[in-house]
This record gives structure tokens, sequence and C-alpha cells, in this order.
């Protein structure tokens, strides 16, 4: 196989892997209230739909990442993609609400092991140079499929039932994990993570480590990191609920607790989830802040507007996915669009520019009121969307170019681990703000809060690189090889 080949079927691959995810959750957020009636069950049970999925996701996505760097991310992105597809479909036939929770925990699992992987595939095949173009290809279907989700699922669960939602994403996952397998990389390549790990823990070999594929994995540090992530994603998500509870004060504690014995696990390890390469890369931190930011001031900003369209403009769910349209259409645009600004002006001004553009994007929106006009909601949602994505496409390939080789699904997973707390975090602060405040009231204390976190955001993009700096390990040396 030539290695345009072998680059093109990764990356239909990694597209169509990310845009499953961002199909599946959008798609489910419309059909919940008519599975909850089907089921006949309550609305905190159908809730749990969506958290066992989060929670089970923000757990593994890092350990996750680490086993695509020993084992190959192609292996791993086909388990995950498959496992993804079969799980939909069980969904799709679940006799009741238990079945749809324990399948949706399973396809928790699966979703952790694409989502990096749809990542460290790019790393690992494309040269550095070119990295920022496919990455913002990605970045532009998950945009695309994210708002295709409410309007397909909508007309989906009407004509057919919300089972037929779930049936959706079973053939693209299919096709994706079917890509992965296609590919057929050089044995050098395939061998490069796992060989690299191996290398970099020779000299430090622990023998009462537990080694799979030729390098030890950190269990305990998994474990450690996998608890706080979940209590902290699990906490921020019972907020918008119970509001600032003692059981939302418990798991904060409980997070902070694994948190803390997580980091003083990796300080003695001999052989840390995290590795030192990546945590020491000057490009990682302030990347992984950004989109942490980023995040959090779209979602919550988004989740009160809806409210706002919703219960002010008395839109129904298809009137209003069709006002939040432009978003979802700039962000298509941004995504690729910031490769080349990036390329010409370095990351730092495309994220600075990005990040600016959301600010003021989630400023205009503060401003909503029901004598509103249209033309002003869609500038709003222009301005989040051109933001968002360009820099959600040059901070991702930040982070995933800083880091080496055999290090790339632990970025990966890190880049996953920040988009997936960060929008929790945005509409826990956004529920927070705005509770005990009519719907149209609600949006400006709330989003001037969000407004001050996209602007933190915008000063962490500074420490960015003003140009893409060269990595000591040369990318995808096999593909190289093949190509002279």
């Amino acid at each position: 196989m030539t290695p345009a080949r072998t680059r093109r079927l990764t990356l239909v691959g990694s597209v169509l892997g990310a845009a499953v995810v961002a199909l599946d959750g959008t798609v489910l957020t419309v059909a919940q209230p008519s599975l909850g009636r089907d089921l006949d069950t309550s609305l905190a049970a159908v809730q749990w739909t969506s958290t066992a999925y989060l929670v089970t996701v923000a757990a593994l996505l890092v350990f996750a990442g680490r086993l695509g760097d020993r084992f190959g991310h192609r292996r791993v992105f086909a388990i995950g993609a498959i496992g993804f597809g079969v799980t939909s479909a069980g969904i799709g036939f679940a006799p009741d609400i238990g079945w749809v929770i324990g399948l949706r925990v399973l396809q928790g699992v699966a979703g952790a092991l694409l989502q990096p992987a749809t990542l460290g595939l790019l790393r690992a095949v494309y040269p550095a140079e070119l990295l920022a173009r496919p990455i913002a290809w990605r970045t532009s279907a998950i945009g695309l499929s994210a708002a295709a989700g409410p309007l397909v699922g909508g007309a989906l669960t009407a004509q057919l039932g919300w089972r037929s939602v779930f049936f959706l994403t079973v053939a693209p996952a299919a096709v994706a994990g079917v890509s992965a397998l296609l590919v057929r990389l050089p044995p050098s390549a395939e061998g490069t993570a796992a060989s690299n790990a191996a290398a970099s823990n020779a000299v430090t070999s622990d023998a009462t480590a537990p080694v799979l594929g030729g390098a030890a994995l950190d269990l305990p540090g998994a474990g450690l990191l996998g608890g706080a992530l979940a209590a902290l994603v699990f906490t921020l998500a019972e907020v918008p609920g119970r509001g600032p509870s003692p059981a939302v004060w418990i798991g904060l504690a409980a997070a902070t607790a694994l948190g803390t014995a997580f980091l003083r696990h990796e300080r003695r390890t001999r052989h840390p989830l995290l590795p030192p390469a990546v945590l020491r890369a000057p490009t990682v931190a302030p990347a992984l802040g950004v989109l942490l930011a980023a995040s959090a001031a779209l979602f919550g900003t988004l989740f009160l507007v809806t409210y706002f369209l919703q219960d002010v403009l008395a839109l129904d769910p298809l009137a209003c996915a069709l006002r939040a349209l432009p978003l979802a259409l700039a962000m298509v645009v941004a995504a690729p669009a910031s490769a080349t600004l990036s390329r010409r002006r370095g990351p730092r001004r495309t994220v600075v520019a990005g990040m600016s553009s959301l600010t003021l994007g989630t400023l205009l929106a503060s401003g909503f009121r029901p004598e509103t006009p249209v033309l002003m909601t869609s500038a709003a949602f222009v301005l989040l969307g051109a933001g968002f994505g360009a820099v959600m496409a040059t901070a991702t390939t930040a982070v995933v170019r800083a880091a080496p080789l055999g290090a790339a699904g632990v970025a990966g997973g890190l880049q996953q681990t920040a988009m997936n707390i960060g929008p929790a975090l945005g509409v826990a602060t956004a529920t927070t703000l705005a509770a005990g405040r009519p719907s149209a009231e609600a949006l400006t204390p709330a989003l001037l809060a969000l407004a001050a976190a996209a602007a933190i955001g915008t000063l962490l993009a500074t420490c960015l690189p003003t140009a893409h700096r060269s990595t000591t390990l040369t990318p995808a040396p096999a593909l190289r090889d093949a190509e002279r």
C-alpha cells in the first residue's frame, strides 16, 4: 500500500470515528424524552444514559491513549470503532432502561478507546509539517456532525422512534473500524510506539510492574487518575440538577483526594502513566488550558442560550437548531482555514485570534433579549463557531505535535479529557450563576463569567509558540522511508 493511500484511509477512519462520537452525543439529547416515555422510566434514569457514558469515557481516555501507544493505534482504534457500532445496535434493541444504561457504559469504553486513537493514528502517518490539515478536517467533521445531530435526530425520532437514532451510527462506526483494519503500515511504523516506550523504560526496568505488549503499564496510576476524573465529571454533571449540594462537595473532595494521590504516585513510579516527555513539552500545558477554557465558554454559553431560545423566544427544538446553525457552519469553515493561518502566522496568533472571537461572541450573547434581532444572534453564533473551530484545530495540533511519537496516544487522551471536562465545567458554572433568575435575565451574569474564562484562555494562548517547532523524533519514519 502506497504512503498516500495509507494516509487517505487513515484520515477517513479518523474523521469518521470523531464524527460518530459527536453525532451520538447530539442525537441522544433529542431522543431522550421519547426514550423515557417509551420505556416508562424516570427523568433521573434517562439522564443516566448520558452520565454513565460521560463518566466512563472521562475515566478511561488517558489510559486508552496509553494502550494505543503500547499496542498500536490502528488496533485500538478498530476495536473502539467496531465496539461503538455494536453497542449502538445493542441499545437500539434494548428492552428496558437498565440495558440502555449498561450498554452506554460499554459504549463509553469503546468511545474512550476510539477518541485518542483518532489523533494517535494521524500523528503516526503524517509528517509534523502536514499534521495541521488532517486535524482541521477532523475538527470540521465534529462541528458538522454536532450540528446535524439535532436535525437528523429530531426527524428520525419523530418518524421512526428513539431506537432509530442509535442505528444511525452503526454503519459509519463499522466503516471507520474497517478503514483502520485496511491500513497496512510497514512493520517498523506499527511497532514504533511500543518500541519507543520499551526503550524509554529499559533503563529503569521494574520487575514488579505489570508488563503488557513489551512495556510496563502504570495500572495503579490509571486507576487513580480514572477515579479522579470520573468523580470530577460525575460531580459537574450533577450540578445543573442539584446545585451546590453536599453530594457535589463530597464529589469534589473525592476528585481532589484521588488527583493528589495520582500526582504523588506519578512522581514515585518508574513507569508513569503520563510520560515526562509529554509533561515537559512547553506547548502541551498552555494548549490544554486553552482547550479547557474554550470548551467551557462555548458549551456553557450554548446551554443557557438554548434555554433562552426555547423558553423566552418560544422556539421549538428544530427552530432552535436552525437558529444556531451559523455556529456549526462557521466552525466547519474556520477549522481548515486555521491550518493555513497557523502555517503562515504561527499557532500563537491563530489561537489568540480564535479565543478573542470566542470571547466576543460570548459577550454578545450575554446581551440577548427578546427584542434582539436575528442578525445579532446570528453574528454571535458565527463568532462563537469561528473562534472555537480555529482554537480546537490549532491547539489540538499543538498538543499532538509536541508529543513524541511513542506518546501520541497519551497526548490525544489528554486533549480529549480537556474536551470532556471543559463542557461539564462550563455548564456547571452557567447553571450555578443563572440559578434563581428568570430565563430572560439569566444570560448576562453567567455569560459574563464565561467570557472572563475565555479571556483567561486568550492569555494562555500567548504562551504558545510563534511558529511550529520541530520535534526531536521524526514523525512517521517508515512512511518517509517508503516514499524514497
